[in-house]
């Protein structure tokens, strides 16, 4: 099975060390382009854009990158709560017909109480749930070309229809992480690709049949995918050390101020990834290779694989044989670390390099009248 690898836009921040400006980099439009460009070039399928009050917004980022790139993929954050599912379908459809369908859509939940307050959103972790539910039914109904009346608990729409249909059909793919049991059910009866962040393969591997078991019980089929940083090097030695390196400008009082402010996060996943390493430096390697001190002072994904190419490439074949087939994978800074992925790690893997295709046709449609298309006129005999 030829093996989907994705990079990450560092749309947060990058630099050299993590938790310190020192080594830091500014990440305007022209670095950000860089990256993609670097992904594009060493074979990665696509990017995936975070999201979050840290970040630039994903959709404009990913529309600015359309231009300069020619076949990478966009994984981009659909935020529940935030946005309407009607407007959320029009823009899907929107950035998929200009990017040529080359998007693909992270549904993203959210789970910091604080940030979450931030954009207006006020549910608890259960009635999030069920909102983003309502909202991904409606979404992928109206991006499959429906009519939708939908009267739901959170939502409610009437006649939603999309003018405008995606390229991809039935529709852009949809993919989703979370741990929670609320999380596993969703994806298990919605989405196209489940992902996990980087826990023990042990660990991974139960998730995996969980999910898989809920999506039979619907007569469904999931993909699986996982995200993690990787430190790659010619050498393990020289991995090893690259990797004290990247937390070395770390302070006690800088991981306790992170960890704490993980803690208040009703994100089952994010308490799996602190429970990997409990804040502490002596305790980093929870898997061989597998190593927890980015997730120190870093939110989300916190595991890197750390080692020379063949050594990180079998440890990914390990999460392979238990059934994932997307890899969304970064290091710090992201520029540097995408050349040494494709060139010390791509060798060592069967990787699936995507080509460019001749562009798509798009339907050609008159001026709408009344909100509306004008029925084609019957000829007049």
């Amino acid at each position: 099975m030829s093996l989907n690898m994705f990079w990450f836009l560092p749309t947060h921040g990058d630099g050299r060390y993590l938790g310190s400006d020192e080594g830091a980099r500014p990440v305007d439009h022209g670095y950000l382009q860089q990256v993609a460009q670097a992904a594009e070039r060493q074979g990665f399928s696509g990017v995936l854009i975070p999201t979050g009050r840290s970040c630039e917004d994903a959709w404009l980022v990913a529309a600015s990158l359309v231009p300069v790139t020619r076949h990478l993929k966009f994984l981009v954050a659909l935020r529940p709560g935030v946005v309407s599912p009607t407007v959320a379908a029009r823009q899907a459809a929107t950035l998929d017909r200009l990017s040529g369908g080359r998007t693909l859509f992270n549904l993203v939940t959210g789970g910091d109480p604080e940030e979450l307050a931030g954009d207006g959103v006020w549910l608890d972790h259960a009635a999030r749930y069920e909102a983003a539910d309502e909202f991904t039914h409606i979404w992928r109904r109206v991006l499959e070309g429906e009519s939708v009346d939908y009267d739901g608990r959170h939502l409610q729409v009437k006649g939603a229809r999309l003018l405008f249909p995606p390229l991809q059909q039935p529709r852009p793919p949809l993919w989703f992480g979370g741990s929670s049991a609320p999380a596993q059910a969703l994806a298990a009866e919605q989405v196209d690709c489940y992902l996990t962040w980087g826990e023990p393969p042990e660990q991974v591997r139960e998730k995996i049949a969980q999910v898989r078991e809920q999506a039979a019980a619907h007569g469904r089929q999931v993909r699986f995918g996982i995200r993690l940083h990787v430190i790659v090097r010619e050498t393990n030695d020289e991995a090893w050390q690259a990797a004290e390196r990247l937390i070395s400008r770390l302070d006690d009082d800088t991981i306790g101020r992170a960890q704490a402010a993980f803690a208040r996060s009703d994100s089952v996943g994010q308490q799996r990834m602190a429970a990997l390493h409990g804040g502490q430096r002596d305790r980093l390697e929870i898997s061989p290779n597998l190593w927890a001190g980015v997730g120190l002072v870093r939110g989300g994904a916190g595991t890197a694989l750390v080692g020379d190419g063949p050594t990180v490439a079998a440890r990914i074949q390990e999460y392979a044989d238990l059934g994932i087939d997307s890899f969304i994978l970064s290091g710090y800074p992201h520029l540097e670390e995408a050349y040494r992925a494709g060139e010390l790690l791509f060798p060592h893997l069967d990787i699936a390099r995507p080509q460019a295709d001749e562009a798509p046709q798009i339907q050609p449609f008159g001026e709408t009248v009344a909100n509306d298309f004008v029925p084609a006129r019957a000829s007049e005999s």
